[in-house]
Order: C-alpha cells, then sequence, then structure tokens
C-alpha cells in the first residue's frame, strides 16, 4: 500500500501486519488522517493523552466493537489518557424516573461497559474523567513544547497556549489512536509556522472583561484563527497563578466552542508570547479592537431557546469546563456571602457546581465544602453538556455561566453576578 507519507521501516512493517491487522488499522487509519492535513511524517508523542469520548451512548456501536478489537488483540496505549467527563451522577444530580430510565436503558446504556474497556486500554485512573485534565489535582499537565495526542476543544486550547504544548484540534478515537501507537501526524499547530498569530486582540475595555464574553468575541470573530492577545496582561497580570489559569481556561473554552480557537498568545503572559513577542505575530495580521461595546453586543446577540423567556429556572450549572479548586473555594463564599445579605439560607434555584473527581476529594477536606453543601448547592463531576443534551432535560430552563454549555445546549447563558444575584434570591432573571 502506497502513502505520500515519510514512513520510518517500524511504521512501515506495523502497516504490514507484523504487529498485528488491529495495529496496522490504527496506524493505517493516523496515516489517511494526517495525509488528508497534508502531514509528512509521523512525531514522537511526548506526554500522556486525553480523550473526548467518555460516554457510553448505545449507538456508538462501531466505537465498541473497535475497543474490543483492541482488547481481544491485548493491545494497550503507549500512552495513558484521562478521559471527559462522566454523563450522568444519579446522587448529586437527581433525575426523575422517565429521565433516569432515558439515561440508564438507552441514551447511556453501555456507560459501564465503555468504562472497563478505557480501564483496559490505558485509562490513567478511575477518577481521570475531566474535561479540565490539565489542573494540578488531576496531573495531566504537559511541559513547554510537548507533543499531545488530545481531543476536547477546551483542553487543547489550553494546553497550546498555557502550557505551550503541541497538539491539533483531534477528534475521538483519533486521540486514542495516537496514545497507542504512541505518534500523531505532524501538520496543524505542531508546526511553528501554524503557531504564529494571524489576528491582533487589541483590549481596551474599562475593567476586566468577564472571560467567558470575551472568549467568546475573540472565537466569533477570528474563527480558527491563531489570536495574539494586547492589552489584557494589565487585568490579569504577567504570572500564571491559579487565579489568572482559571480565567483563561474560561476564556479558553469559550473562543474554541464559539469560534474554532485551538491557540491563543497573550502578551507578557502565555510561554511563546514572552519568548518571542511581536515576532510571533504574521506581518499580515488581521486587528480587532475589544471594548465595552463590542462586549455589550457580543452578550445581547446570544439567542434565549428556552420556550418561555420568562420562566423560572429550575437548574443552574456551574463549571464548564470544570471548575479548578480556587474557583470551588471563590465561589463558595460568594454563595455564602450573598445568601447573608439577601437574608436567606438557601439557594432559590438547584444549583450543581461540577468539578474533576480529583478536585472534588480535595475540596471535600476543607470547610468550605461544608458551607457550599450547607446551602443547597451540590457538587458534581458530571458533564453539564451530556446531561442536557436530551429532549427531556433540554426543555428545562436552565441557566449557565458557560459559553460553551450555552453554545452546545438550550441553557441561557447569565455573567457571574447576574448567576449569583438569580440564585441567591436577590433579583429575578
Amino acid at each position: 500500500m502506497e502513502f505520500s507519507m515519510k514512513l520510518t521501516q517500524e511504521e512501515k512493517d506495523i502497516l504490514n501486519g507484523k504487529q498485528g491487522p488491529v495495529m496496522a488499522k490504527i496506524l493505517k487509519t493516523l496515516v489517511w488522517y494526517g495525509e488528508i492535513y497534508g502531514a509528512k511524517k509521523l512525531v514522537p508523542i511526548t506526554h500522556e493523552g486525553h480523550l473526548v469520548t467518555s460516554m457510553g451512548i448505545g449507538l456508538m456501536k462501531p466505537v465498541f466493537r473497535t475497543m474490543d478489537e483492541i482488547i481481544n488483540e491485548g493491545i494497550t496505549s503507549k500512552w495513558k489518557f484521562s478521559v471527559d467527563p462522566r454523563p450522568i451522577d444519579y446522587k448529586n444530580v437527581k433525575c426523575n424516573l422517565l429521565n433516569k430510565l432515558i439515561f440508564s436503558k438507552i441514551m447511556y446504556s453501555q456507560q459501564k461497559h465503555y468504562e472497563q474497556q478505557l480501564e483496559k486500554v490505558g485509562l490513567i485512573n478511575k477518577d481521570a474523567f475531566t474535561c479540565a485534565c490539565y489542573l494540578p489535582q488531576t496531573g495531566n499537565i504537559p511541559k513547554y513544547g510537548d507533543i499531545l495526542s488530545w481531543a476536547e476543544s477546551s483542553a487543547v486550547v489550553f494546553a497550546n497556549s498555557v502550557y505551550g504544548a503541541r497538539c491539533n484540534r483531534n477528534s475521538g478515537m483519533i486521540d486514542l489512536f495516537g496514545c497507542i501507537i504512541g505518534k500523531v501526524p505532524e501538520f496543524g499547530l505542531l508546526l511553528d509556522e501554524n503557531r504564529k498569530a494571524n489576528w491582533v486582540i487589541e483590549i481596551k475595555t474599562s475593567k476586566i472583561p468577564e472571560a467567558q464574553i470575551l472568549g467568546s468575541a475573540i472565537g466569533i470573530k477570528v474563527q480558527d484563527g491563531v489570536p495574539f492577545i494586547k492589552g489584557l496582561d494589565k487585568f490579569i497580570g504577567e504570572k500564571l497563578d491559579e487565579n489568572t489559569m482559571a480565567y483563561l481556561k474560561d476564556m479558553g473554552a469559550a473562543s474554541a466552542s464559539n469560534g474554532a480557537v485551538g491557540l491563543y498568545h497573550i502578551e507578557n503572559l502565555t510561554p511563546e508570547a514572552k519568548k518571542y513577542g511581536n515576532k510571533i505575530i504574521n506581518k499580515d495580521a488581521k486587528t480587532f479592537i475589544i471594548d465595552d461595546k463590542v462586549l455589550e453586543e457580543t452578550y445581547k446577540n446570544y439567542p434565549i431557546l428556552w420556550k418561555n423567556e420568562n420562566a423560572k429556572p429550575k437548574l443552574c450549572f456551574i463549571g464548564c469546563p470544570h471548575l479548578s479548586l480556587e474557583q470551588l473555594n471563590s465561589w463558595t463564599e460568594k454563595l455564602v456571602e450573598n445568601l447573608k445579605t439577601n437574608g436567606k439560607n438557601k439557594l432559590s434555584v438547584r444549583t450543581i457546581l461540577t468539578t474533576s473527581p480529583s478536585v472534588k476529594k480535595a475540596f471535600e477536606q476543607t470547610e468550605n465544602y461544608k458551607k457550599l453543601i450547607k446551602t443547597g448547592a451540590k457538587l458534581s463531576s458530571i458533564c453539564p453538556l451530556m446531561y442536557t443534551n436530551n429532549p427531556i432535560a433540554g426543555k428545562q430552563p436552565i441557566l449557565t455561566c458557560s459559553n460553551k454549555l450555552r453554545t452546545y445546549s438550550s441553557a441561557r447563558y447569565k455573567t457571574d453576578a447576574e448567576i449569583i444575584d438569580i440564585i441567591t434570591g436577590k433579583e429575578n432573571i
């Protein structure tokens, strides 16, 4: 079989079946995938993987069959991996009987079986289910220059931008195949020339922009471009501490879901921007100024998909992507303070805060965990999108401060401050 990609002798041997027919099919898929995008060779992965496919949806029979083929052949991945969040949590995100029936018998009927398959192939551990695998407690943290086989748009943009790792926005199963072979096709954001900025974003706002709305405005404008963001460092500083990284997590997720941003640079802050400065900006880069008016117009243009715009919200999801430990502490303190100010003891809307299993365990050891639960809020490691992505749950008036969840569901977006006011009973929607 002839390929235009330059292959090593070892790769040719795999394609010719010397490691079995399943490994041959896996590598053939990676090579074909790379050739579509003009890759000239495969390059070794240098860090653990992250998979986007975490849900045991009954319709994904080809995925389960492929996993069985891999397992039956005795193949395990060269690089272990974390996976996106589980879709269900009956304890902390209660469902009525009809919802539970749909989830357990129809939508996610293969969840237990699929998780067993993941463990056999190379799951890091049973707690490695999160979209924010790069948080300290989860520990899937790449180094500058690492080559990754990841999927999940919010994780990829964070790894590329904040850590300076190199990864394309892969799809489900491509991420796994890369981890199994230990290599990925070299194209796109793995190449120096494609990591240069083709947009300059100038921040000229009167105060720190809401991370979710700023990311949304950037993503809508640049689509799959690479933005170099100027003026943001004066609001969030020049150090990648926990607060700044949480801000970039949410901003990046919004830019990746409202557009297709896989990499951004922030002047004086992110590693490649600090290393290369303006040299990383293409000479023909376009300029986009973001001021208060742009952010206001971006927010005003979000569609409201509730059947009744004036309905009382039934559910609120906070944490898409999953919250960091610092964000959990911050949200707890704000909720407790606002309830006290409003003369209330419990939140007026059923509220779910989502985080990774490992962050959840760490937070449960703090005093703030008790304070959060006392407000009536629940803490879960569920994927809010997977929960809302069905006809019954989707009909509920759901609030969120996540632009990603707003984009992919019927949930209604509100800023952090507005969410706090609504769920602590200060004002109606």
